[in-house]
Parts: C-alpha cells; sequence; structure tokens
C-alpha cells in the first residue's frame, strides 16, 4: 500500500511504534500488529469504521460525555451508591450546578499523577475536558501531555481532545466559561471589539494566530464563537458576540473559522464550535436561560428568526465550523409571531431537545454536516421542557433530536441506562461517535497528542502577535464626540495638561483606581501630567467600567443597563467630576449601556471594547486617529429599552429608540468619528 501523504510526525509515551513497508505506526492497542484504525494511510472513514468495531457500549458512552477539568482543582465526584460517576463543574465564584455527593478528590499542579483526571480518563473513559483554568502555556502544554500519556496507555489508545472557551481578548472581568480573565496568549479586543473595526481579513488574521498559540499549548477544540445578535440590550452575554448586525456577524464568524481551522480540519487546527444555535439574543426581558426564570426565548417579530439569527450560523456553516451548540432557551408560541415554514408553531422545549429545528432547519435548510454539541449541562441543571422526563429520557430525546455529545456530563450511567432501557440504540451511538472519531483522526491526535512546552511558551509570548493585537486594540476604540476640540489632549499654550484619572467599575475599584492611573502616567508623552486630585486637574478622564455578570441574572428582579450604583458606577461622582473640569468619558461597552445620564456633561466620549489601558491613552494623546463604529445601537433611555422587541438589532426598531448626542449625532449601529 502506497502512502498518500508523507510520513507523519508520531508522538509516543506509551505505545509501540511499529515498523511496516519502511513506514512508523502506532500500535495504539498493544496487540503487535498494524490495525486498520493505526494505520493512517487509510481513509478517515475506513479508520472509524474499525475502531468503533473494537469499542465497547461504555468507550461510546463515555466518549460523547464532556466535562470540565481543573489543574488547580479538578474534582471527580464519587457517589456512596454508583461509584464514581460525575466530574463536577464549579466556578470559583459561581454554583449553577451542584455537587452531586460528597466525596471529592483534589491535586494541584505540577503534580503529574493526577488523581481526578486519570480516573476521568482510565476508568470512566472520557476524552473530552473543558479547560476552566488560566495557566501559562508551558504549564498547560505540560499538563495536557500527561493527560495524552494517560489516555495512551488505556487499551485502544483514543488520545484526548481539550477544549476552551475563548481565552486571547482583553476582559475588564472575568470571561465567560474560564475561572479568571485569561491573559496568558496574545490580547486582542474582546469580540465586540474585532466588530467595531469590521475587518474580516483582520479577524481571520487572528484566528490564525491565536490557533497556532492554542494547538501549541495542546487545545484543540474551542467553545467559540458566539453567532448570537444583540438583540435584547440586557442580556449580559453581549460582550461575546459580534454585535448586533447579522451581515458584520456573519463575515465575522465566517472568518475566525476559517482562521482557527484552516481550509480543512488537519494537524495544525484548532476545531470551532459555533454557538448557540438558533441565536440567543432574543431574551426574555433579558435574563439567560442559565436559570429558570430565562428559559423562554420569545420572537415577538414575525420572520424574524430567518431575517436576523440564522444567517450568522449559515456563514459558520459555509466557512466549516465543526460543531454547532445549541442553547438551554425554549420557545414559546404564546410570546412569539410566526416563525417556521409551513405555518409550524415551536415545540416549546429547550433547542438541544426541538428535533424540527435541529434536523430540519439546522441540518435539512442550512446545510449542516457537522455534530451537534449541546450546552453544559441540558440533562441535569437546564433540562427545560423535558423536565418531566428522567435523565435516560432526557438523553434519548435529545439524541433523536440530534445531538451528538454532551458538555457538562461526566457520568455514563444515565446514557448507559437508555441503552439498557432501549430508548438509545447501538446504531445511534456508532452515528454520534463516528462524529467525534473524525474529529479527532483529521486533528492529527491519534498519531501525535503530544507538544512541545517550551515552544507553546514562546509562541504564547511572541512580541509580533502580541504587536498586531496591540494594533486591533487601537483600531477598535470608537469616538463617539468630541467638543470644542477636546481630543487629542495637548499643552494650551505650553502650559501642560493635568490630567486626573479615576476609574468606575463593579469591582476592586480602589486597586484598579491605582493601577490604570499609573499605567496613564507611564503612557502619556510630555506636556500632559497625571495628578491625583481633582481639585489639581485641567482634565478629567473617567473610565466607566460597569460590571455585569450572568450572576447579577435574578428572579423577579428587572435587568438594567443604567450606569449607576447597580453596576457598580457612582453616577453623582461622574457628574461631580464633568462639571469640575473638562472630562472624557470612556466606557467600556461590554453592553450597550445607557449614557443618557453621564454622556451630556461629558466634552468627550469614547467607547472601549476590550483593550488595555496603553491603548486608550494613545487615543486620547493622539498617538492614533479614531476608527472604530460601534457594533450596537445604544438605547435612547431604559423606556426605550423596556419598548423594545427583544428579536430585533437596535438599528431596525423605530426612529427614537437610539441615543442621539448634543451635536446631533445618533449612536446607531455603525457610528464613530473617523477624526478628531
Amino acid at each position: 500500500m502506497s502512502a498518500p501523504h508523507p510520513q507523519p510526525a508520531l508522538g509516543s509515551r506509551s505505545a509501540r511504534i511499529l515498523d511496516v513497508d519502511g513506514l512508523e505506526f502506532k500500535d495504539l492497542n498493544g496487540n503487535g500488529r498494524l490495525d486498520p484504525y493505526e494505520d493512517w494511510r487509510l481513509p478517515v472513514a475506513d479508520r472509524i469504521a474499525d475502531l468503533i468495531d473494537r469499542m465497547s457500549t461504555e468507550d461510546k458512552v463515555a466518549l460523547m460525555l464532556i466535562t470540565s477539568h481543573y489543574m488547580g482543582a479538578s474534582r471527580i465526584i464519587a457517589d456512596p451508591e454508583q461509584g464514581l460517576l460525575n466530574t463536577h463543574e464549579k466556578w470559583s465564584d459561581t454554583n449553577f450546578w451542584a455537587a452531586e455527593s460528597s466525596s471529592t478528590y483534589r491535586f494541584d499542579p505540577p503534580v503529574l499523577d493526577y488523581v481526578g483526571s486519570a480516573k476521568a480518563i482510565t476508568e470512566l473513559g472520557l476524552r473530552y475536558l473543558i479547560i476552566r483554568d488560566n495557566p501559562t502555556s508551558y504549564d498547560l502544554a505540560t499538563w495536557v501531555n500527561a493527560l495524552q500519556e494517560l489516555a495512551e496507555g488505556t487499551p485502544l489508545g483514543i488520545p484526548v481532545v481539550m477544549v476552551s472557551n475563548p481565552r486571547n481578548h482583553v476582559s475588564d472581568t472575568k470571561l465567560f466559561g474560564i475561572v479568571e480573565a485569561s491573559d496568558q496568549m496574545s490580547q486582542w479586543p474582546g469580540e465586540l471589539g474585532l466588530a467595531a473595526i469590521g475587518d474580516p481579513d483582520l479577524v481571520e488574521e487572528f484566528g490564525r494566530l491565536a490557533g497556532r498559540q492554542w494547538r501549541a499549548a495542546g487545545i484543540t477544540k474551542g467553545y467559540q464563537y458566539m453567532a448570537d445578535i444583540v438583540t435584547e440590550p440586557r442580556w449580559s452575554r453581549a460582550s461575546g458576540t459580534f454585535g448586533e448586525n447579522p451581515e458584520l456577524a456573519a463575515k465575522l464568524i465566517a472568518a475566525v473559522t476559517r482562521g482557527f481551522q484552516g481550509a480543512g480540519l488537519g494537524p495544525d487546527s484548532v476545531s470551532m464550535t459555533t454557538k448557540h444555535f438558533p441565536g440567543g439574543g432574543p431574551r426574555d426581558k433579558g435574563h439567560d436561560p442559565h436559570f429558570e426564570h430565562g428559559r423562554f426565548q420569545p420572537y415577538p417579530t414575525e420572520g424574524s428568526l430567518y431575517r436576523y439569527h440564522l444567517p450568522v450560523f449559515r456563514a459558520a456553516i459555509e466557512a466549516g465550523t465543526t460543531s454547532i451548540m445549541p442553547y438551554y432557551a425554549k420557545t414559546t408560541n404564546a410570546m412569539s409571531a410566526p416563525q417556521l415554514h409551513d405555518g409550524r408553531s415551536f415545540e416549546e422545549v429547550g433547542f438541544a431537545y426541538d428535533k424540527y429545528l435541529i434536523t430540519d432547519v439546522l441540518r435539512g435548510e442550512l446545510g449542516f454536516t457537522g455534530y451537534v454539541n449541546s450546552d453544559t449541562g441540558i440533562s441535569t441543571g437546564m433540562p427545560w421542557g423535558v423536565e418531566s422526563l428522567s435523565r435516560p429520557e432526557r438523553f434519548a430525546k435529545a439524541i433523536d433530536a440530534g445531538v451528538n455529545t454532551f458538555a457538562g456530563d461526566g457520568n455514563p450511567q444515565p446514557l448507559l441506562d437508555a441503552v439498557a432501557q432501549g430508548l438509545v440504540t447501538t446504531e445511534q451511538l456508532d452515528h454520534n461517535v463516528a462524529y467525534l472519531l473524525d474529529e479527532m483522526f483529521r486533528l492529527g491526535l491519534f498519531e501525535n497528542p503530544y507538544v512541545d512546552p517550551d515552544a507553546a511558551q514562546a509562541i504564547a509570548e511572541d512580541r509580533e502577535i502580541q504587536a498586531l493585537a496591540d494594533s486591533a486594540q487601537r483600531r477598535s476604540l470608537v469616538l463617539l464626540r468630541n467638543e470644542q476640540g477636546m481630543l487629542p489632549l495637548t499643552p494650551d499654550g505650553g502650559a501642560p495638561v493635568r490630567l486626573y484619572v479615576e476609574v468606575f467599575t463593579g469591582t476592586d475599584r480602589a486597586a484598579e483606581q491605582s493601577r490604570i492611573a499609573a499605567e496613564v502616567a507611564a503612557a502619556v508623552g510630555d506636556g500632559i501630567e497625571v495628578v491625583g486630585s481633582l481639585e489639581d486637574a485641567t482634565h478629567a478622564l473617567a473610565w466607566i467600567r460597569p460590571a455585569m455578570s450572568l450572576l447579577s441574572d435574578k428572579p423577579d428582579t428587572e435587568l438594567s443597563i443604567a450606569l449607576d450604583a447597580e453596576t457598580g458606577v457612582d453616577a453623582d461622582r461622574v457628574l461631580e467630576v464633568e462639571a469640575t473640569v473638562p472630562t472624557i468619558l470612556a466606557v467600556s461597552f461590554a453592553s450597550p449601556w445607557l449614557l443618557d445620564t453621564l454622556a451630556p456633561g461629558a466634552a468627550a466620549v469614547v467607547g472601549t471594547f476590550g483593550v488595555l489601558t496603553d491603548a486608550l491613552t494613545d487615543l486620547l494623546t493622539g498617538a492614533v486617529t479614531p476608527s472604530g463604529r460601534l457594533p450596537y445601537t445604544i438605547p435612547a433611555s431604559r423606556e426605550k429599552v423596556l419598548g423594545k422587541a427583544s428579536d430585533i438589532p437596535g438599528a431596525d426598531e423605530p426612529n427614537g429608540y437610539a441615543y442621539v448626542d448634543g451635536t446631533g449625532a445618533e449612536y446607531v449601529f455603525g457610528y464613530g468619528r473617523t477624526s478628531f
């Protein structure tokens, strides 16, 4: 047999290397002969078929489960009656999912006999692990290598797929899905910042470079990016999107998918999971479906699903995204205008359980041929619309709907029970497992899952990559107002500018105040002095960094995007600063915050979307020219928010929805000054 490709580099720590026809192969199952699934010369489909035949039902079920993994606090839950069951997902500051037992195993790096991971891999057979930590790339690569060695030593040698949420964006707060803000790789503007730039070529290059850093550290799959359109401004997850405009978001989701994956999955790719089908933007009063009170997803505008929300997913599919993640929410027909073809009604179950949406719309109409990856915990914590079903029945219904793998559940038993009860067939297991093995084979993990920690750290610290990221941060800044030439800050007639800096943030305000003031002082040039009191100032910078987290979403509470005490902003103090000296109001727009109270008194208004201090300072001093544009519309008032349709972009709301400043400028999608 002639090889269709050159001999790949093999990486092995426990598998024997076989020499066949002058070529090398890994003997993953240790039987001393070359089996089809070990033969990299064969078509992937042939390798999959051979391996599936060798897998037990337990192997297949375990492969379909994805669980969270913590380097510093990984836990395996041991049920007193049923033994090892579940990897417990618990963020450091949240309690979305309650522990299912009292026994835990804890381990800490850099010890490599990882108790929790060893049991998850060798006893439970799990292979998909979501990284929740933020270690250095060297430590992560070392850790991943140890996990891959554990997997390689199991009877079939199936490798591990390490999964992550986005970790290459500047954030004022913890990034969603990661324990702390991720700053160990190149730091680009947030997703909204990339949308503010609006350059698909840049976004594709970002994906390519970030993907190199991920693969070097051993991360091979991303829970990213969000194809959701921001249509309900109070939704706490707006910062992870590409804004409100479907056309722009479609271009950017396609670009970032091509960047991370390449033209097709290969040994250099990061496999992408586009989320949250069919779009999480139309929230009921802004509430998120992580919670029961936020489970409803209304579509009050006829045709909005196809007009606004599905096009971004179509673009990701056409760009080749490997998998798509449905959201937890369920639609309610009573709250929705007609949306589906042929006059159909929604089933009123969580999207992962909706067979029509997954099988007919996603696969049939949009042409998706990859696999469907559930969101975290649909069988336990957020089973909206199927609460009355048992866990085995929930698995069966989701699989029948078209879900192929389940996130946030490391407990094989309920799915095994579904098989034993005849609710899930062996043919269904084989069908689902084939998708996952296809991903693993194409990523090259069966040949070499190992990485070089030194190389991983070197590319994480690559200054050329960070220089591009720094430039992108500056391009993402949006100058909204500049009265009487307030910017750029320059000495007036030789007299120095005495700039007072005050930070308004929901967390660690004193520490952030000290840090950012020092960073501004270090970045400004001659003729500008940062002073410590407002009384000594000629100008002021008030940087508003509001706090809106998922945990702010409480039942029977009206969500707000006002810049007030609820979001960590002392509005009275901001107004005092503005009344004392000409003030630059910089707002970190993780959400489309209301400006009606604070913006009128400012001499200049700047929008930031995930930037470091020196980027903002460069705009204030004129080192860069403003070029960013709003990725979504800023509402005029609370009343406009309350009256807004939850399923259409702000730019498509009637006149009067968008905020208009004292110069007559309307802060609608796409607005931004491109000169001082």
